[in-house]
């Protein structure tokens, strides 16, 4: 895609996740973040600091994205749980950020990282914010890892936005089964969420900016927002219809918000002005996209 500071982000992007942290050596479940200066042409830290708080300061939010396709945080244990929380915080602290993104696609210890995650909430207080972004094969069974800490921390969950990409065909909430790329796979997945106990603003969808930005899954924004109006009001929706419409749901976010600058920021245009953040902050919902480029992929 391309690189940017957070000072290009559009305000149609209330919820900024950074990506992503790496893991702190010699401190089993800890994290750490190195910003790629060199890759993003002289960005500073004191710079990239500063872009936070001028986001904060809009009334918008900075989460810290830890994992991704290659990064690989194991919280296996209570020291890992721990290390886990104490180094985030401090992050927190250090860079500004509101909370974190679990992005964890190698495994996860529903246990271990939901007492790690409330352990962090202890530290930080109500305001802090919990991301996650699970692969769609994640919700396909209730022993499956990410299922069970999505249960375990509902009581403190902002959103969980499932990467409606790079999937094969999944199984939705009816029990058919749907292809990667359409309304229905949207919807029938996401009502997954939506039906095992979160309320409807915890739940967003994830969908790529671009083609180029996934390997499979991608479908025109006109189909994201369709899929939305379905989810909230019944319209707009394939051959999958809720039995009752949910209301405002969470949101949508993307991979990434780099991808969406290649394409002249046509999704936050977009989806921007369906979820009402196209002013900054206020509106509906938290549209919440990954900012991919802030450390070597």
């Amino acid at each position: 895609s391309v690189v940017m500071p957070l000072s290009d982000i559009p305000a149609a992007y209330n919820l900024v996740a950074v990506a992503f942290a790496d893991n702190l050596t010699g401190t089993p479940g800890g994290i750490t973040f190195n910003l790629s200066s060199a890759e993003l042409g002289g960005y500073t830290v004191p710079q990239f600091k500063a872009d936070i708080a001028a986001i904060r300061a809009q009334g918008r939010k900075v989460i810290l994205s830890v994992g991704g396709e290659k990064g690989n945080v194991i919280v296996s244990n209570a020291t890992e749980a721990k290390n886990f929380a104490d180094t985030a915080y401090g992050l927190m602290q250090e860079y500004g950020f509101d909370g974190v993104d679990i992005d964890l696609e190698h495994g996860i210890n529903a246990t271990y990282m939901s007492s790690a995650l409330h352990q962090l909430s202890a530290k930080a207080g109500p305001n802090l914010i919990i991301a996650m972004a699970p692969q769609t094969i994640d919700y396909q069974a209730t022993s499956m890892g990410y299922y069970q800490l999505t249960l375990a921390i509902k009581d403190i969950l902002t959103i969980v936005n499932t990467q409606y990409y790079n999937s094969g065909a999944m199984m939705g909430c009816n029990q058919q089964v749907y292809s990667q790329g359409s309304i229905d796979f949207l919807t029938s997945l996401t009502c997954i969420q939506l039906e095992m106990g979160l309320r409807p603003d915890q739940v967003g969808i994830g969908v790529p900016a671009v083609q180029a930005a996934a390997g499979g899954g991608y479908q025109p924004i006109a189909n994201v927002i369709k899929a939305v109006d379905c989810l909230e009001t019944g319209t707009g929706c394939g051959t999958f219809k809720p039995a009752t419409p949910y209301g405002k749901i969470g949101g949508v976010m993307t991979w990434s918000i780099n991808w969406d600058k290649k394409n002249n920021y046509a999704l936050a245009t977009a989806v921007g002005a369906r979820l009402g953040t196209g002013s900054g902050g206020g509106g509906q919902a938290i549209e919440r996209a990954a900012a991919g480029t802030f450390t070597p992929l």
